[in-house]
């Protein structure tokens, strides 16, 4: 669905220059270096400004959503079963209560496709809201851990002071004070991250036990600790710009048509000082080159020079310059959501070919994936010929002696019957007698062998089709090779 925005720009103060955009090529240099590393390569500390505003007021609301799922997850249960489990050391995952294991793993594989492709489309339409809205590393960045330094050490001008005083008594508590509790919280997120890789009951053990009694998964702890401290007390904004591939994936995924946290240069430029009730200049644009949008800007950019690989789409320098517009009596929205094309164009188009591949290659997916999990059988049965052996000869029959494992995908032991499906003569049967029962979550293995009469044998490869039931209800159903001589009397019944 294609809609119109339009949108008070003043294209005549730029004249012929409307094209340029961003900016003069003089001020192309910022795409040459990154905002928190100088000249000689040494990190600048960032310090943004405390920010405020109707944006950031709904980003708190939507990070408190999302921070009580993550930390409430290894609790939710679903028929007994974790809601998210994501154990890569047992080989086990559990997702929304149902398991998956390594014979799953095609369903992984499609599951993370078709998320990569969500992405790619979320991208190509809304730029990086994901990074300023949901990411687990922007939320406890920006609305964790900041929150708790503008509280102890105060706003942006406060923070730099104290940084350049000599170590004294002020500065000691205040550090202590802030990286204790940033320890503390580091803590909170490593026992959680934990819980989602082995399940929250082994974690309370380690937690309720001696380190001595689980080394492993003390040594576990200590270590996630260690890196999200690091990473949040000290790595901080570098994950998104030196780490994160997603920033450097906006050229190629990022279109004119992309929604994006854009600067209105038609409006906004050329950039002129103006104070609040001063009477229109007809020689300015809006911005009067306050510098609020780059002070409290968390990766330091600027966002008038245009889309960034360090923007993370937060929002922060809406919030900012809103506040200046209506300061000096301007209409909000000089920097918003908005793309090239409707800056440029005043029109805003969504729905593009590019949007519609995405679409479609997304939906395609989605159909694979529900049609396998649909389909998906709660036991599956692995058929090989015992190794080392071809066929055996018996009174009227020829006999092959197979290796069958039973593997249980669900969370409740199970009585299997297997019974052949085709060819109708042949037999199926248990070397011991015994009945087959699978334990939850575990795997039976067993010796068959299966004979057919020899009159019936005419190929030297028979496939044999097996039906597994449970309860008297067929669940899979499985083939194996069948290895034997082709008779003469077969000979002649194919003559």
């Amino acid at each position: 669905m294609e809609g119109a925005v339009k949108y008070n720009i003043r294209k005549e103060r730029l004249g012929n220059k409307q094209e340029s955009s961003w900016g003069t090529q003089a001020e192309e240099a910022f795409r040459n270096t990154i905002a928190t590393v100088d000249e000689k390569g040494k990190r600048i500390w960032i310090h943004p400004n405390k920010p405020s505003g109707k944006y950031h007021q709904w980003r708190i609301a939507v990070t408190v959503v999302l921070l009580s799922i993550l930390f409430a997850g290894p609790f939710l249960k679903i028929n007994g079963q974790p809601f998210l489990l994501l154990n890569v050391f047992e080989r086990k995952f559990v997702i929304l209560g149902q398991a998956f294991w390594p014979q799953d793993f095609f369903l992984l594989a499609i599951v993370m496709i078709t998320f990569f492709v969500f992405i790619i489309l979320f991208t190509v339409v809304f730029g990086r809201v994901w990074c300023g809205w949901m990411c687990p590393q922007t939320l406890f960045m920006e609305m964790v851990f900041r929150k708790i330094e503008y509280l102890i050490e105060g706003d942006a001008p406060a923070q730099r002071r104290l940084a350049k005083e000599p170590w004294n008594f002020n500065k000691v508590w205040k550090k202590t004070l802030k990286h204790t509790i940033f320890i503390i919280i580091s803590l909170l997120i490593s026992h959680t991250a934990m819980a989602y890789l082995i399940g929250i009951d082994q974690t309370l053990s380690i937690i309720n036990h001696s380190p001595s009694e689980n080394i492993a998964g003390f040594i576990g702890l200590v270590a996630f600790t260690g890196i999200f401290y690091g990473l949040f007390a000290k790595f901080r904004e570098q994950a998104c710009i030196a780490v994160c591939p997603y920033g450097r994936l906006q050229g190629v995924l990022l279109t004119k048509e992309s929604i994006v946290v854009a600067y209105d240069w038609l409006r906004g430029e050329p950039r002129g000082k103006m104070k609040k009730n001063q009477a229109e200049k007809t020689s300015t644009g809006d911005c009067i080159d306050c510098k609020l949008c780059v002070h409290v800007c968390p990766t330091g950019i600027d966002i008038r020079n245009g889309t960034q690989l360090e923007c993370v789409n937060c929002t922060a320098c809406i919030d900012a310059c809103d506040q200046v517009m209506l300061k000096i009596g301007k209409p909000k929205g000089l920097i918003r959501y908005a793309s090239y094309n409707s800056i440029k164009d005043g029109i805003a188009k969504i729905i593009t070919t590019r949007v519609i591949g995405y679409s479609f290659v997304l939906l395609i997916l989605m159909g694979i994936l529900s049609f396998a999990l649909i389909t998906r059988s709660d036991v599956e049965t692995t058929v090989l010929k015992v190794p080392g052996t071809l066929y055996q000869r018996e009174p009227g029959y020829i006999t092959n002696l197979y290796n069958v494992e039973f593997v249980n995908k669900t969370f409740e032991k199970l009585s299997v019957e297997v019974k052949v499906e085709s060819p109708a003569t042949a037999e199926f049967n248990k070397v011991d007698g015994k009945q087959i029962i699978i334990p939850a979550e575990g795997i039976a293995k067993s010796v068959y062998f299966i004979r057919i009469p020899e009159e019936d044998v005419t190929n030297a490869r028979t496939v044999v089709k097996l039906g597994i039931y449970h309860n008297g209800k067929k669940i899979e159903t499985v083939k194996a090779k069948f290895i034997g001589p082709v008779s003469k009397a077969s000979d002649a019944k194919r003559n």
